[in-house]
């Protein structure tokens, strides 16, 4: 996650577009039919089972930092209880779940400022990582404890894939010895290191396996590289897409020889705009698109063994003014079309932006908000990502934090504050919040599943959704289900009737599991598809069977 507050995203078309435009696109609607009235007793909402658009792969979320502290020191009862929140699929006794079912979970493989103490220049030691090996040839595999309890956590209880990313390289290898970077451009690394790089890689990965039993899905080497991370805040470098380039193609057959199915995920752009165009003033960490995976790109790495056809970019920045939300989403998506078979990932948000106290408690990212406001917020980015920019998977930053800010799913705290103090804060033990946002995400990831299609709604603007009812539906084939996931950001409940073509719902019913102010993911009462309600201010997911 980047902190660097002031960084600024140019406006894209700042001023000249209103959200309901005639110039949005058609990735903004699920088709080209007259738009829904604007205020109906009762609407209609259609969804049509043989129209496939894309098909989902995971929702998930990251253990840095907190993770390796908690997972290593708390008692085992809390632990196990953020574990279930997270990562569980059961229900209790009534039908509500127990968790939100994350199907994707991201390790911090660490670079190793938590063993060069204050001598790293990171103040905050939670912001510090340890590492498996001090110089590529010996490696500790009982470092990064804690981050490996929760990763045998998750897979214990069903998380189906597992996501190594890295800040830095390890410091054995970098030019200035240090997990931040001191040059402004290029990545911090020795000259000539990239094979060790990539061997360090491998080795991490071979031995989370052979030791831990842990199989690491992915792999995505380089975050938010658009940066200079020449500060003291955390561990990160910049890089360039040819040094990205250059890790990919030694990476890639060393993953092979080494008989490891690991895929390469690259990207993590620290917003949408660096893969959809050239920045000036980042030219040679943006255009990633067109780099990576352009069809006349001479450095098209799509090809390669254990690469995977995906490009991740992140949720920041872009998502206030709702114009610049929606564009921004549209033009990812317009660029992802050029790249046959490339998908798009959404792989970390948090609050960064300040869009006022109108739009967020507190105005913006600092504060911690566990309500339904900043809930409603996430879940508005989230449907905007999957419906109008196309993405396969959604990934929150830091699933547990111990900060006053707005970035955790769960929250820890001492019972006196509701943020950090001293190092020791929270450290050995502490309150678990769980927070509205957490369960919002659970009414996508606990119900929509990897390998679930999302079908069409005819009729429905995306972008003039957006501060209305925003509706997505996804269909498992397989097991004839059906799951509508609504946004109801207004302050009006609305009334609709479901109109299903290319099947028939079963007993024409569907079960509600709502998100609000009062409720969190709670299981309601079967309601007929012919007359429903969606509440105000609301996340509401609809789960029913068809034939």
């Amino acid at each position: 996650m980047s902190n660097i507050k002031n960084y600024k995203v140019s406006l894209l078309f700042a001023g000249l577009l209103l959200i309901s435009s005639p110039f949005i696109s058609c990735s903004s609607s699920d088709n080209t039919d007259d738009p829904q009235p604007v205020n109906p007793t009762t609407r209609d909402l259609n969804v049509n089972l043989d129209a496939n658009l894309q098909t989902m792969e995971s929702f998930g979320a990251s253990d840095a930092w907190q993770c390796n502290f908690i997972g290593k020191n708390w008692p085992q009862d809390k632990r196990n209880n953020i574990a279930d929140l997270l990562f569980s699929k059961d229900v209790d006794a009534d039908g509500n779940p127990k968790g939100i079912g994350l199907s994707l979970w991201r390790f911090n493989l660490g670079a190793g400022s938590t063993e060069q103490g204050d001598a790293s220049d990171i103040g905050d030691e939670w912001r510090r990582t340890e590492c498996f090996t001090a110089d590529g040839v010996t490696y500790d595999m009982t470092k990064q404890a804690g981050q490996i309890w929760f990763m045998k956590a998750a897979k214990a209880r069903g998380v189906e894939k597992l996501l190594a990313f890295a800040n830095s390289a390890p410091v054995y290898l970098t030019n200035n010895g240090k997990a931040h970077a001191s040059i402004k451009e290029f990545y911090n690394l020795k000259d000539g290191k990239m094979p060790e790089l990539a061997d360090f890689w491998v080795n991490s990965i071979d031995k989370l396996k052979t030791v831990h039993g842990l199989t690491i899905d992915y792999i995505s080497p380089f975050n938010e590289p658009q940066y200079e991370w020449d500060g003291t805040n955390q561990e990160g470098s910049p890089a360039t897409n040819a040094n990205i380039y250059n890790l990919v193609s030694v990476l890639s057959p060393k993953l092979q020889t080494k008989g490891l199915s690991s895929q390469i995920v690259v990207g993590e752009a620290g917003a949408y705009e660096p893969l959809y165009k050239t920045v000036s003033s980042t030219a040679s960490r943006s255009g990633q698109i067109d780099y990576f995976f352009g069809p006349n790109s001479t450095k098209n790495i799509a090809s390669m063994s254990n690469v995977k056809k995906t490009i991740s970019g992140h949720s920041y920045w872009q998502a206030w003014p709702l114009n610049e939300l929606i564009t921004s989403r549209q033009l990812a998506a317009s660029k992802i079309m050029t790249a046959p078979g490339l998908s798009l990932w959404s792989s970390e948000y948090c609050v960064l932006e300040s869009p006022g106290t109108s739009e967020l408690i507190g105005g913006g990212g600092p504060g911690r908000d566990l309500g339904i406001q900043l809930a409603l917020w996430t879940a508005r980015i989230i449907s905007t990502d999957i419906s109008i920019g196309g993405v396969t998977s959604w990934q929150w930053w830091t699933a547990i934090s111990r900060g006053d800010y707005k970035d955790g799913l769960i929250h820890v705290d001492d019972g006196a504050s509701k943020g950090a103090g001293n190092a020791n804060y929270c450290k050995n033990d502490g309150f678990v919040r769980e927070s509205k946002t957490l369960w919002a995400l659970g009414n996508f990831s606990f119900f929509v599943k990897p390998g679930m299609v999302r079908v069409q709604i005819p009729g429905l603007d995306n972008a003039a959704a957006a501060t209305d009812v925003m509706l997505t539906a996804y269909k498992d084939a397989t097991a004839k289900k059906l799951v509508i996931v609504a946004v109801n950001f207004s302050s009006t409940a609305r009334t609709y009737k479901l109109n299903l073509s290319g099947g028939t719902l079963t007993n024409n019913k569907f079960t509600p599991y709502t998100t609000s102010d009062t409720k969190s993911l709670k299981k309601g009462t079967d309601v007929d598809a012919t007359s429903f309600e969606i509440g105000a201010r609301s996340v509401v997911t609809y789960v029913g069977s068809y034939k």
